[in-house]
């Protein structure tokens, strides 16, 4: 590993910074404005996940500054609901092309601070142009319906309209794309939205914010449209207890979900959930094998198998495990000479987020040898020039029955398990047994399995790819899973009725009053 300074100066870090308005100092809530606390008020330094150097400090929100970003959003809303629809658009669309003039450093950022290597960082802003792109044709396309009454001379149709305040947790993970997902499909369908991003991410909102600022202050429109509040878990219970957010959407562990829909539901409120994933791939003896191992290994170690949808389980063949097997050792150890910095062009792998989450793949290494597994590969912690973070680890194979605990439990780190399978239908009930369900795959030519695999006897994941990995979703598809994972669905398809309430509507143009039902009601 080439050293961090070779990689990337103090002064380049520094003008990454600038250009996106970060400051050694941070305060607690954006929405155009920047609110302080007194000055003895305590900071949280953030560190790049990519070298362990302090990118900036910000301030977490207390009380009265969450008071003041939610009046400030309802006050917004008056304005923003009002707008019509391809307008709110129009206002989309000048947030992409502002995010196409930032995507450099922003994704650079997202590399410094969350760990994923620049290409990714770069892609994940991609993102959100995509979703931004998506979210203006949209704002022409929210359809209601028109149903035929059974009342002469009425007409009965559905229409959508805005919730008011969306709500948006964030994770560390994908620390920008997530939040644009939300956002700009909740503001094209009229709401405000209030973000608080991952408390080990927080920079990269701050930036987002400067970005969409710019574009409200030119329009002459409210800041409060989009908001960012910076706190820790107290501040994501306050937002899951407020009445004034109609909707919540959450992403995070299942832990957190659980205790999100709880609070949420408690007061009625609706939550799109996006939570733990434990994504597996069946490989049948009938696969291309020369699609089957770039798809695993990007899938298991992208993003140091950071990612929702990251490949966790690898369902084999018994006739083809040996040979599986064989190739994705050699795949790893290439692999090794590629761990790196993540802003060096030549890294394909680089750290996980902080020294807990290594703490507990070793865990999670260790509970599955306990179990009965096997390790095949890797597992270690790098040491030495270039790896005094202690955050870069080498991506683990392991043999393990499904059944195993360890299995069950999703590890957010670069862990593969390995298992046998005979028949499709065992390997299918493997697939499905374990409590999460968002991502899957099946790579085979064999017709049958393949339509097997995606049918109502097959995957019971709310994604289910034939011959392309875990990993990767387009935003044209509504994104979610099932079971633990939660249930909701963000970014494309009609995701977007989540973030609108349905209203019927009936109109009587005649001179009579007749009632549903042919029902008489004479007084």
């Amino acid at each position: 590993m080439t050293s961090t300074a070779s990689v990337v100066s103090n002064e380049q870090l520094q003008d990454i910074l600038t250009k996106l308005g970060i400051k050694a100092k941070n305060p607690a809530i954006h929405n155009g404005r920047e609110y302080w606390h007194g000055a003895n008020a305590a900071y949280h330094e953030i560190q790049a996940a990519a070298d362990g150097r302090v990118l900036g400090a910000v301030q977490y929100a207390d009380a009265d500054q969450y008071a003041m970003i939610m009046d400030g959003a309802q006050e917004a809303f008056l304005t923003w609901r009002d707008v019509p629809a391809p307008l709110r658009g129009e206002i989309v669309r000048q947030i992409g092309e502002a995010l196409r003039k930032y995507k450099e450093p922003l994704g650079a950022l997202v590399t410094m601070e969350m760990g994923k290597i620049y290409q990714e960082g770069l892609g994940e802003v991609q993102e959100m142009i995509d979703i931004c792109d998506f979210a203006v044709g949209l704002s022409r396309q929210l359809y209601g319906l028109t149903m035929q009454s059974e009342r002469k001379h009425h007409r009965m149709y559905e229409q959508w309209h805005p919730l008011g305040t969306v709500g948006i947790i964030s994770a560390f993970n994908f620390p920008v794309a997530v939040w644009a997902w939300n956002a700009m499909i909740a503001a094209v369908c009229g709401n405000v939205s209030v973000w608080k991003p991952s408390e080990k991410t927080p920079l990269t909102g701050i930036a987002c914010m400067h970005i969409v600022q710019e574009v409200l202050e030119a329009n002459d429109l409210p800041a409060g449209i989009f908001n960012l509040v910076i706190g820790d878990r107290e501040i994501g219970q306050k937002l899951a207890e407020d009445r004034r957010i109609p909707l919540l959407s959450a992403t995070g562990s299942t832990r957190m979900g659980k205790a999100v829909s709880e609070t949420v539901a408690k007061r009625l409120g609706k939550t799109i959930l996006e939570l733990g994933g434990n994504n597996a791939i069946i490989v049948s003896r009938h696969a291309d094998m020369k699609l089957v191992i770039p798809a695993i290994v990007f899938g298991s170690v992208g993003t140091c198998g950071q990612r929702c949808t990251s490949t966790r389980r690898l369902i084999i063949d018994e006739q083809i495990y040996d040979e599986i097997v064989s190739k994705l050792k050699s795949a790893y150890a290439s692999l090794q000479s590629r761990i790196g910095h993540p802003m060096d062009s030549s890294t394909l792998i680089g750290p996980l987020i902080d020294r807990d989450a290594v703490a507990m793949m070793q865990a999670s290494i260790v509970k599955v040898k306990a179990e009965g597994g096997t390790l095949l590969f890797g597992g270690d912690v790098l040491t030495g020039e270039g790896y005094e973070t202690g955050t870069y680890v080498v991506p683990a194979l392991v043999e393990a029955d499904n059944s195993y605990e360890a299995v069950q439990h999703e590890t957010f780190a670069p862990i593969l398990y390995l298992t046998k399978y005979r028949s499709l239908d065992e390997a299918i009930e493997i697939h499905n047994s374990v409590p999460q369900g968002l991502s899957s795959a099946i790579f085979t030519e064999n017709m049958k399995e393949a339509e097997k695999f995606l049918s109502g006897l097959g995957s019971d994941c709310g994604i289910a790819n034939v011959n392309i990995g875990t990993s990767g979703a387009e935003i044209g598809g509504a994104f979610g899973g099932e079971k633990e994972t939660g249930g909701g669905r963000e970014s494309g398809s009609d995701a977007w009725k989540a973030y609108m309430r349905r209203q019927t509507n009936t109109i009587n143009w005649s001179d009579d009053l007749p009632l549903a039902q042919g029902i008489k009601f004479d007084f």
